[in-house]
């Protein structure tokens, strides 16, 4: 555990946020490879190396941990899901093939990103209630990309798009986890591709 002399000289402000991580890549690193069943609060103060004062220093309980563990990994796929289509070019073909793509690699190349994401947000109700607000934060980026480079699209076709594209996208995501789709990522983005653009 902690020593008294680890935080000497660090501002209580700094030293707060540093253990907040600490606790959180605990979590996510038990979560992520034993499932809800491997996180308590002494199994995360053990991995972390602190101790259950500075586990309530920063969140109420459990539950309270596993919603940071879920934004900080939807942050992170919402950064690389940004960087993918930013460098895609202008076009809707290339820049929905790069937020697909990017969606899966990041889910796949760490199989923890894709148990908090998709596998166990559809069990556990904190991710539960995480994955579906982060759902209506994507349907509304569809809506403002579709927006932003067909103008003229009809309201109402394009809020029945962007609702098909987020709910596909989740199952896409899930099937690609599970393994069901074969071990060629550009097949599977290809496939949906046609499927979405057609």
């Amino acid at each position: 555990m902690s020593s008294p002399t680890r935080w000497a000289g660090v501002p209580l402000t700094d030293r707060r946020a540093e253990r907040r991580e600490l606790l959180v890549d605990a979590a996510y690193r038990l979560f992520g490879d034993g499932g809800e069943a491997a996180l308590a609060v002494r199994s995360v103060c053990r991995e972390s190396g602190l101790n259950s004062r500075y586990f309530y220093e920063s969140f109420a309980d459990l539950d309270d941990l596993l919603g940071a563990v879920y934004d900080r990994v939807s942050a992170e796929l919402a950064q690389a899901v940004g960087a993918a289509m930013a460098t895609a070019g202008e076009s809707l073909r290339a820049r929905t093939r790069a937020g697909m793509a990017a969606v899966l690699e990041f889910s796949s190349v760490d199989p923890r990103r894709g148990r908090v994401l998709f596998t166990d947000a559809r069990a556990n109700p904190v991710l539960t209630a995480r994955r579906a607000a982060t759902q209506d934060l994507l349907r509304e980026a569809v809506l403002t990309e579709g927006w932003r480079l067909h103008p003229d699209t009809d309201p109402v076709a394009a809020m029945v798009g962007a609702a098909m594209y987020t709910g596909a996208m989740a199952e896409l995501a899930q099937q690609w986890l599970a393994g069901h789709l074969g071990a060629e990522l550009d097949v599977v983005v290809d496939y949906a591709l046609q499927l979405v653009l057609r």
